[in-house]
């Protein structure tokens, strides 16, 4: 469970430095990301979940 909270710590800390270093480019970003269209949008977020899937799998062997 340590090691969990661990991971989800560094995703909050990751997830938290483009908004802190570059607020103007990450509000410019999220305001591109809404006009995507929705199968685009599931079309990255599948790209994402696969990456992060494979790489844990690379990792955890």
């Amino acid at each position: 469970m340590e090691v969990v909270m661990l991971v989800i710590a560094g995703v909050l800390v990751i997830e938290g430095l483009g908004p802190m270093l570059f607020p103007r480019q990450w509000k410019k970003m999220l305001t591109e990301l809404f006009e995507l269209e929705t199968p685009v949008l599931r079309r990255i977020g599948g790209a994402l979940v696969t990456a992060g899937l494979v790489l844990f799998y690379i990792f955890s062997s």
